[in-house]
């Protein structure tokens, strides 16, 4: 598998991931403790595992040479795949499952929620910052390795079908949901249609742009490095945005009961926009600025539609806890949508601000 140098000392289970089932192996190496990570990806999700390990290798030896160009640290500031015995970046166990391996990065932290505005930040400089040094790579040779993840025109007919076919017989239930995706069916073809008449560029994406996926500096608390690239995949930068703002931007959680606690917090917005256009530095064109808020409100839209179609089918993909979570989390990113549009002219006023 992997020939890891050293005494090996311990293994254990290691972040908060729900994808994969990542480990923090330990090896005693001349007197000190070196750590890597190992992780066995999850064939459930992703389906093309070599295609997927292809796109993590291209992306990050681009990264090491802009980062080496700009005078950084190769091994903080990307992550460092370490090969398999037999030269590849994976490997197979006997089981079929696939394995693959990264070198750790020390003295630094992931963040499962901001603990003010500056963590916000710090990620919007960093997800920017891989914007930007990605922002001449050849997004059209990578992989998809999640067909269509955000074609929201085709999460729509896919939501519709769910709604036709009422599987659960829930339809009846939630027509004001319905309702509410139904009326922003053209608008969900805002973004995709401009990427069609070349009016926006494809670019390459992480497509989860989430804070826990930042490493901070554990005394700077600055971004340092973006990590799991999973679905890095040729996309769109405005839904790199406007997911963190879905996410990152909400004043209460994905699944919270009581609306009144769900707003877009106009503070957490300006921090976010401000690093991420700061982080680009230049990279993004003028209709991409001009999208940005559009970027916002369609992650949102579409990840309600997915909770939406995933409560309608039976609860298959989406894990849930309690029943009707699935229907709570539809509600909040809806709630959101509705928020955004309200302020959607003081949305706009702050990317101006700073572009």
């Amino acid at each position: 598998m992997f020939a890891f140098p050293g005494t090996f000392v311990e293994a254990i289970p290691y972040g908060n991931g729900h994808i994969n089932d990542t480990y923090r192996l330990t090896f005693e190496q001349s007197g000190r403790l070196v750590h890597y990570i190992l992780q066995q990806m999850n064939r459930k999700v992703f389906r093309k595992p070599e295609e997927l390990m292809e796109n993590i290798e291209g992306v990050t030896a681009w990264l090491k040479k802009k980062i080496q160009e700009n005078g950084g640290d190769i091994y903080r500031e990307t992550l460092n795949v370490i090969p398999s015995a037999e030269g590849k970046a994976w490997c197979v166990d006997d089981t079929g499952e696939y394995w693959r391996a990264y070198y750790f990065i020390e003295n630094a932290l992931c963040l499962d929620q901001a603990a003010g505005t500056q963590d916000f930040y710090e990620s919007a400089v960093a997800f920017g910052h891989f914007q930007r040094l990605l922002s001449d790579y050849p997004a059209d040779t990578l992989h998809e390795t999640i067909p269509d993840f955000h074609n929201t025109p085709d999460r729509f007919r896919k939501f519709r079908a769910a709604v036709e076919a009422d599987v659960c017989g829930r339809a009846a239930a939630v027509q004001d949901e319905i309702r509410f995706v139904m009326e922003r069916e053209a608008f969900t073809h805002t973004l995709m249609d401009r990427l069609a008449e070349g009016k926006l560029p494809l670019r390459v994406t992480h497509n989860d742009t989430k804070l826990n996926n930042i490493m901070l500096d554990e005394k700077t608390r600055k971004g340092i490095c973006v990590i799991d690239l999973d679905t890095v995949m040729p996309g769109l930068s405005v839904n790199d945005f406007g997911d963190s703002i879905r996410f990152g931007a909400s004043t209460g959680a994905e699944d919270e009961p009581d609306l009144t606690k769900i707003s877009c917090d106009l503070d957490l917005f300006e921090a976010y926009t401000k690093g991420f256009i700061e982080g680009c530095a230049g990279a993004l064109t003028e209709e991409e600025l001009n999208q940005l808020v559009n970027g916002a409100k369609m992650m949102t839209l579409e990840c309600g539609i997915r909770f939406l179609t995933d409560y309608l089918e039976g609860d298959h993909y989406f894990k849930i806890h309690r029943d009707g979570q699935n229907l709570d989390r539809c509600r909040t990113q809806f709630k959101l949508v509705a928020d955004m549009e309200q302020k959607e002219m003081e949305m706009q006023e702050i990317v101006n601000k700073y572009r």
